[in-house]
């Protein structure tokens, strides 16, 4: 199982590497490659054993590596991986919100691992959020809070450190949604 995981990770990588080095154009090639990957990762959960929740962990954690690897701007990475997430997920029947604030949490505690600019990945994450709840139905406003919670929860993996870049980044409105956070009791891990 473990081999598998590592192996969707490294495939998504590859493909994120190869896409924006193909194009340039990060956002769109980010959406394009996760959603693509994801659509198929989740054709063969069942197949391997693995569940939709952890395919997108595989695919966020490898887009956010692709992404770093080359170089890009996290902010456009970031918003294309949760637009990408959202449409490849689209038909797996998961709850939208709960995609995206695992999709968020993921990908801002793998931005921190490799060493990346958190404030541009959770800016990002909102972005994308924003913009794919128009197609999944879900209000701007819910697609942002959800996203941000999942930043935090991300960042609370880290440490205090890392709450504080996602939290500034979150306090401004973004695409004039002003993020509402809810306060959970347990934010910040022991780093």
């Amino acid at each position: 199982m473990k081999t598998t995981n590592s192996r969707t990770t490294e495939t998504a990588k590859d493909k994120i590497v190869t896409a924006i080095q193909g194009t340039g154009n990060i956002a769109q090639a980010t959406v394009d490659s996760v959603a693509q990957i994801l659509t198929t990762t989740i054709k063969d959960t069942g197949k391997v054993g693995t569940s939709v929740t952890d395919a997108i962990a595989d695919v966020a954690s490898g887009a956010i590596r692709g992404a770093t690897q080359v170089g890009v701007d996290l902010k456009q990475a970031a918003k294309g991986l949760m637009m990408g997430v959202l449409r490849g997920s689209k038909d797996a029947g998961t709850d939208v919100l709960d995609t995206i604030s695992h999709t968020a949490q993921v990908a801002l505690r793998d931005t921190a691992t490799v060493g990346g600019n958190l404030e541009a990945a959770a800016t990002g994450l909102v972005q994308g959020a924003i913009q794919g709840a128009k197609e999944m139905g879900v209000s701007a406003e819910q697609a942002a809070a959800a996203a941000a919670q999942g930043a935090l929860k991300g960042a609370g993996e880290v440490g205090s450190a890392a709450v504080e870049a996602v939290r500034q980044a979150v306090a401004k409105p973004i695409n004039g949604v002003k993020v509402a956070l809810k306060e959970p009791s347990m934010i910040v891990s022991a780093n």
